[in-house]
């Protein structure tokens, strides 16, 4: 039972570090499509606002899931980082050089450089979720095996799932990223940005459902194992789910409610996310390996769930206070006041 709840509650990590962290990867997506330096001034400027403040504090997720997973499921740890180390490896030089990429292009002043650690941003930010989807299809499709590097390096990751797998990341990260800055710029007061990233949400949101039902057959076709628990009756409540709080997110963007579609938007994405949990239950790498057997002794799990609950005492209020100020109107009507790299 505790290794149960462990196993949730490190899905919960991952489910936030999506939901928060991939909406920072999408907005860097938009930074690159935004256009021209003046033509998409304004646009990267709400992007800057919207991203800056919590950029770092997103990845907390990352690391959280990480030293528990390790921590308290090691043969779990160990087959997917010795397995998977190629796309992990990818993920972590992107997580870098898109970071690096965010704060050193504030302070070059030689427009050859903004450019090269624009780029670097915009870039890192679309290759770090794909391969970050890529690592989680190879895991849902079975092929990561128990054991030490037991598995292909090459074809573990790269497959029809995986590369489907690591598609609808990139779309989710920009379908969140599109209708979270819908909300900020409307909070803000800049009605013809909150327009123009509804439209972005529009179209992506449609794109994203349309790769939902080609991954669907990818999978039936490529992984059918993981497409009969999908579609079994624990985790297809979820699938439909999914489905339902995407309609519903296309709706509530039409009729323009900016703030409760970031609800729905999010319920979509986290519904596919616990669909494919609940389709592996109880095993965590299909086939072969069980909950309880990927668990750590008793002692070890006691002494992992007394550490993470002091942690989350500590970090969700600090998070929640986080988030809640930098969700304040800053300049009503107004882009932000300080020159982005890109204007100056």
């Amino acid at each position: 039972m505790l290794a149960t709840g462990l196993l949730a509650l490190a899905w919960a990590g991952i489910s936030a570090y999506v939901l928060l962290a991939g909406a920072d990867f999408g907005g860097g997506l938009w930074d690159l499509l935004a256009g021209g330096s003046r033509r998409g001034e304004r646009q990267r400027a709400l992007i800057e606002h919207s991203v800056g403040p919590v950029w770092e504090a997103n990845h907390v997720w990352l690391i959280f899931v990480l030293v528990l997973v390790w921590t308290a499921f090691p043969p779990l740890f160990a087959a997917v980082s010795s397995t998977l180390y190629i796309p992990l490896t990818l993920v972590a030089l992107g997580v870098i050089a898109r970071g690096s990429a965010f704060a050193f292009r504030k302070a070059v002043t030689e427009l050859w450089q903004r450019r090269l650690f624009g780029a670097a941003f915009a870039f890192s930010s679309v290759v770090t979720p794909f391969f970050l989807g890529a690592a989680g299809g190879a895991i849902a499709s079975g092929r990561v095996p128990p054991g030490i590097a037991a598995g292909d390096i090459l074809t573990s990751w790269w497959n029809p799932t995986s590369v489907m797998a690591g598609a609808f990341t990139v779309g989710a990260c920009a379908y969140l990223a599109a209708v979270y800055l819908t909300a900020d710029a409307r909070r803000d007061g800049q009605a013809d940005l909150a327009e123009q990233f509804r439209r972005r949400s529009l179209i992506t949101g449609i794109v994203l459902g349309g790769l939902a039902i080609t991954g669907l057959l990818v999978v039936h076709i490529d992984a059918p194992l993981l497409y009969a628990r999908l579609t079994g009756p624990v985790a297809l409540p979820l699938v439909v789910l999914s489905i339902v709080a995407g309609a519903l997110s296309l709706g509530l963007l039409l009729i323009r409610r900016f703030v409760l579609v970031r609800v729905t938007a999010a319920l979509a994405v986290a519904a596919v996310l616990w669909g494919w949990g609940l389709a592996q239950y109880p095993d965590v790498l299909l086939p072969g390996l069980t909950i309880s057997q990927a668990a750590a002794p008793p002692g070890t799990l006691l002494a992992t769930a007394i550490c993470m609950a002091v942690g989350l005492a500590l970090l969700l209020p600090s998070l929640a206070w986080l988030f809640l100020q930098f969700q304040r109107a800053t300049n009503p009507g107004k882009a932000p006041q300080s020159r982005p790299w890109y204007s100056r």
